[in-house]
């Protein structure tokens, strides 16, 4: 009998973790550790799958090569990114481990080539943001913009239900750049905008109205990098209860003008009021990648992709790529030495099955001939 594919899976007991770890417990060949500070919620999650996967208590900050030699691949989905020190990635080169990670910290990723000399010496793949973006951002792009002669903007957004859960990195995730200056890619020039500002309503096909604010992410860079838009790219989020989008965009003055340095520290603070609000809203999240530009021909062409996730479904949707790339490395298919960002490695196909599995629906609409106008067009101030 072949020998199992030995899957650490850091912060395995966190939001995006411990659903990574129910989808990929059922992967046949793969053996899972769950690995985080705390062994009673590392149990709590082990309990309820089958296999149980073995648990290891672990802070990542403290990680050192020989906690990550028994394993063949380690996958940090613990977060958060922005600021994030590189102990996991430094202790992977050390003992030889493939390393993935589900990052969405924009500096995190830029400074991420950076490894990979070390990574080529070492023999050893690093893939960081296998998660919604870049990976399934661009896999829908790649598809949705395929044959195309010139693409003159990208819109992509990302909008959780209210009742979805949520966790501390993430909340510290978003405050990190909350009234901070972020650069984003307007009307064909490098521009600087307050974090979570530009706020406004987007309709949403199947969901209907969410509020949408500007987000901090690596999209921007790597949007313009890998599809040369002519106009724009720019990355949206939205909470969608109103008193809390835009009480956080209320929240982000005080930065902008300069009385407070970050919002960051009121993380668990703002975590615990955002739980008082868990009844109200709905349990339907969605993901939207709006593109316009030229077809083959030379005649406009808009293509709007729309993800669906009800049921409180939408965490899953970060970790399909994570779960892809565990079967990429199981089969001896993964990326080859090296440090590689998550952009362009997987394709749509790698996520369809999975989606259709847990109910989450997706369609891709064409619109050819229509007035290419930009997609500001396209959202309804608030």
């Amino acid at each position: 009998m072949n020998n199992p594919f030995r899957v650490l899976i850091i912060g395995g007991s966190g939001v995006f973790g411990s659903r990574l770890a129910r989808l990929a417990s059922k992967e046949p060949g793969v053996a899972l550790t769950l690995a985080g500070r705390t062994r009673l919620k590392l149990d709590a999650v082990a309990d309820d799958l089958v296999p149980r996967p073995a648990v290891l208590p672990l802070d990542r900050n403290s990680i050192e090569p020989k906690h990550l030699e028994p394993f063949d691949l380690v996958i940090d989905a613990a977060g958060p990114f922005q600021a994030s020190a590189a102990q996991v990635i430094v202790a992977a080169l050390g003992s030889g481990t493939a390393y993935v990670d589900l990052a969405d910290g924009r500096q995190f990723i830029r400074d991420f080539p950076a490894f990979d000399d070390a990574a080529r010496r070492c023999g050893v793949p690093l893939i960081t943001g296998a998660s919604s973006i870049p990976a399934l951002s661009h896999a829908v792009l790649d598809r949705s913009t395929a044959g195309w002669r010139a693409i003159d903007d990208i819109h992509i957004g990302i909008y959780p239900g209210n009742r979805a859960p949520r966790g501390l990195s993430v909340v510290e995730a978003i405050l990190s750049y909350v009234g901070q200056p972020v650069r984003v890619f307007r009307a064909g020039e490098w521009q600087r905008v307050p974090g979570w500002g530009m706020t406004h309503r987007e309709t949403i096909p199947g969901v209907g109205k969410r509020w949408s604010s500007v987000c901090d992410t690596p999209e921007q860079d790597l949007l313009v990098e890998r599809y040369r838009p002519r106009r724009s790219a720019e990355f949206f989020a939205g909470l969608e209860l109103g008193i809390l989008h835009c009480g956080l965009a209320l929240c982000s003055q005080p930065v902008r003008w300069g009385w407070l340095q970050s919002l960051r520290p009121f993380s668990k603070a703002m975590l615990g009021l955002s739980q008082l609000f868990l009844p109200f809203g709905s349990d339907r999240g969605a993901m939207t990648v709006v593109a316009r530009g030229e077809d083959g021909t030379g005649r406009p062409i808009e293509s709007r992709w729309t993800l669906v996730a009800d049921a409180n479904r939408g965490p899953y949707v970060p970790t399909l790529a994570a779960l892809a790339m565990i079967r990429l490395f199981r089969d001896g298919r993964g990326p080859s030495a090296g440090a590689h960002v998550c952009a362009g490695i997987l394709g749509l196909q790698d996520f369809e099955a999975d989606m259709a599995k847990l109910g989450i629906t997706h369609s891709l609409v064409e619109v050819h001939g229509c007035a290419n106008k930009g997609l500001s067009s396209m959202v309804e101030p608030a």
